[in-house]
């Protein structure tokens, strides 16, 4: 199989860092026809101040929508002057609070953000949060992120409105994809680090949770049908896309909304004007949602998310044949809340889930180094490689005092089971190296944020985390006790700084337990490893939240997060050579029992690959963002540096990302700042150097640094036409993004429109 299979290192990483989460910087008018996760307000509800929102549309969602600064609601409702860090979200501790007041280090992609940029994939979305980066196919729209250097089955746990997304193949691609298109995301809320072990094993690099836009996408509060389309068109390949969304109150306590997707994207010109060949594919994609309140303070919610990903690559083991994939993905959720109207002691989040990930791959063009055809595998043979994820999360908030004391009490419990199916007419190798089992995780925790007066806060959590591993004749598990505490004073007004440590908890997954085949060439052995045991982070951390309005003048806007972290990991899971060496072929279509008789030279001793438990792991590092607001404009900055440590041999780990800082300069014009317009600034440094490369026979090619310009501006003609323009690569640059094998695309242009009608 691929670069993953000859990744003998420890870690992934990532250090993504750009400006854009911070400011919206379109009016909003344009983030009131972008999709947004959030849910609709009880009949007769007020709509929220300009930029405001309520929260969650999915329960055990991020509150995906903006709380408005005070500086923001003085300048109307054209001003898109809300900033980011003030948007509230659940995801660090399943309470909900403001970005810049969490305790973690926390960033959040918003639906004007998600608008005004056009990202044509999740890796585009998530490019500007310090800390992260994405592992990125150009063959295959599937997605893979990393944080802080953590990555791959399940170490950065993926959330689509609640759900478990742990869809895994073996390749030459990072061991953990998931497949879901930029318009179907509301908001995206980012933790980084161990830090919210409320969601269950894995998690131990972080927590990327992905709600869904809902009913408040398309209608104002006193609106009650409409509809909401949207076209974007694009160069170098980025092809068409059009979203067609609707919306309708159904009486006091109902509401429905449907969204229908279509993107077709064609291969790119890389800076060079290189073509790198089937880097397009087309996507088609539904999302269904219904919410009914059948008395106060409760909530019955539905929603179903389908999509369908076509493309053709040359496989998941890059080897010279050629495959088309036909990507099934769903994710469907049924949730209750009650939020009792007579006590602060009941505060209930429930829901079940079930998401899928199906991808059909057909054989249909001879392999140019022979092994196919050597095997005598035809066109048109298939492989199938399917997991199905069923889960359900539940818990409850209490507020109460003790003396001066005020506590949120949160307790809950979560379970899942992921159960894959592989089967391969073409040579035997996708379901001998993506095996069939069954995983299933479990836990239990109980979590208490106190406060006192408004100088300190305390937040003390514990979680127990079992799990059950099956497959092939073998089976494992285990369980594991995970503390947090986070410590956080206010010397000064507008100041906050925090201590925490927290511990994390990742199980193996089925592939690492229960892999067992051999690489179709050169033709090494892969072997199962029933005997491994969960991996466990210990993560240290001190970060400082900066909070001030009316700086320099009246109506301005200070936000900032800083952190600095060092992880240790324990057990962590690596694959690595084992056991006697075996004179290998390197002649296609030549068996390894041939190699006596072969010339020297043609063969190569090689030892079986297995997943192991190696030593302790270190990653440490600093991140930063902030920006400055003054109404009719924004200043930005973000930027991450981190260093990784295989603490046994002394060896640079060799996915951590170069150090990269950005910066977002943002101007607004007219009178209502309907008009945006602003330039980014990028740059990445070199990878590091102490670390096993490709050509070393294992890990990421080495990368060099590089800058880049991006434009981008945007228009609201009134609240129901609006416009965004941007320009990504201004000066065409040729560069390769860390951990990815094929260029990023050269200079591309994109506009877009979007069109919304409603009724009240």
């Amino acid at each position: 199989m691929g670069r993953t299979h000859f990744r003998i290192f420890l870690m992934t990483s990532t250090v993504g860092a750009l400006a854009a989460p911070f400011f919206a910087d379109g009016a909003s008018a344009q983030q009131a026809s972008s999709p947004s996760a959030q849910t609709q307000p009880a009949s007769g509800a007020a709509k929220p101040a300009s930029g405001a929102a309520p929260g969650p549309s999915t329960p055990g969602q991020p509150g995906q929508g903006k709380a408005a600064a005070p500086a923001a609601a003085s300048r109307g409702s054209q001003s898109g002057s809300v900033v980011d860090l003030d948007t509230i979200t659940v995801t660090p501790t399943r309470t909900a609070e403001s970005v810049v007041d969490a305790m973690a280090g926390t960033s959040v992609i918003t639906s004007g953000q998600i608008t005004r940029e056009q990202p044509g994939s999740i890796a585009e979305m998530l490019q500007n949060v310090p800390g992260v980066t994405s592992e990125v196919t150009p063959n295959d729209p599937g997605q893979s992120i990393n944080i802080r250097g953590m990555q791959d089955f399940g170490r950065v746990n993926i959330l689509v409105d609640g759900a478990r997304q742990d869809y895994q193949i073996s390749g030459h691609n990072a061991n953990g994809t998931f497949y879901l298109d930029p318009q179907f995301v509301g908001q995206a809320d980012v933790v980084r680090g161990p830090v919210s072990n409320i969601y269950g094993s894995g998690g131990i690099g972080g927590v990327v949770s992905f709600s869904t836009p809902g009913v408040d996408s398309v209608l104002n509060a006193d609106e009650k049908y409409g509809a909401l389309q949207r076209f974007i068109v694009g160069t170098n390949g980025s092809g068409v896309v059009t979203s067609t969304a609707g919306a309708a109150r159904v009486g006091p306590n109902v509401d429905v909304y449907g969204q229908f997707l279509y993107r077709n994207s064609t291969s790119y010109l890389d800076g060079n004007g290189n073509v790198v060949q089937d880097s397009g594919s087309s996507v088609v994609g539904g999302l269904f949602k219904l919410n009914v309140r059948p008395s106060e303070g409760q909530q019955i919610s539905l929603s179903a998310l389908t999509q369908n990903d076509k493309f053709a690559n040359n496989g998941t083991s890059n080897a010279g044949a050629r495959f088309d994939n036909n990507v099934l993905a769903g994710t469907y959720t049924l949730g209750y809340t009650y939020k009792a109207p007579w006590t602060p002691l009941i505060d209930l989040s429930s829901h079940i889930y079930y998401a899928m990930t199906e991808n059909r791959q057909t054989f249909v063009a001879p392999d140019a180094d022979g092994v196919y055809s050597a095997l005598g595998v035809q066109p048109g043979a298939p492989l199938e490689d399917r997991i199905n994820t069923y889960g359900f999360d539940v818990h409850n908030t209490a507020r109460f005092t003790t003396g001066m004391l005020n506590h949120a009490l949160t307790v809950g419990g979560d379970g899942t089971l992921d159960h894959v199916t592989t089967s391969d007419d073409a040579g035997g190798f996708v379901s001998a190296l993506t095996p069939s089992g069954n995983r299933s995780l479990w836990g239990v925790y109980v979590q208490d944020e106190i406060s006192y007066n408004s100088w300190l806060r305390v937040l003390g959590a514990l979680r127990e985390d079992g799990y059950n591993l099956s497959g092939g004749g073998v089976s494992s598990g285990g369980t594991h006790l995970s503390p947090k505490l986070t410590i956080g004073v206010t010397p000064i007004r507008g100041i906050e700084l925090y201590g925490t440590y927290a511990q994390g908890y990742r199980a193996p997954s089925v592939t690492e337990t229960l892999i067992e085949g051999v690489h179709p060439f050169p033709s090494f052995t892969f072997l199962p490893n029933p005997n491994l045991v969960a991996e466990t982070a210990h993560d240290w951390e001190a970060g400082v939240n900066v909070k001030y309005d009316n700086v320099f003048r009246a109506g301005d806007s200070i936000r900032g997060k800083g952190t600095v972290f060092t992880n240790l990991v324990d057990n962590f899971i690596d694959l690595e050579q084992v056991g006697e060496p075996v004179l290998t072929s390197f002649v296609p279509g030549v068996p390894n029992s041939a190699c006596p008789s072969l010339p020297p030279g043609l063969c190569m001793p090689f030892q079986p690959f297995q997943y192991v438990n190696v030593a302790q792991a270190r990653l440490s590092g600093v991140e930063l963002e902030g920006g400055y607001d003054w109404g009719s404009g924004f200043a930005t900055f973000a930027g991450s540096a981190i260093n990784g440590k295989n603490l046994e041999t002394g060896m640079s780990l060799a996915t951590v990302p170069p150090y990269r800082a950005s910066g977002t300069l943002g101007f607004r014009f007219l009178d209502d700042h309907s008009l945006v317009a602003g330039i980014r600034l990028t740059a990445v440094g070199s990878s590091a150097k102490n670390v096993p490369t490709a050509t070393d026979g294992g890990g990421p090619l080495p990368s060099i640094g590089y800058g880049l310009v991006d434009l981008f501006a945007s228009y609201a003609y009134n609240d129901r036409v609006s416009a965004n323009f941007s320009v990504n690569n201004l000066f065409n640059r040729e560069y390769t993004q860390f951990l990815n094998v094929e260029p990023n695309p050269g200079l591309t242009v994109k506009g877009g429109i979007t069109i919304k009608f409603a009724e009240r």
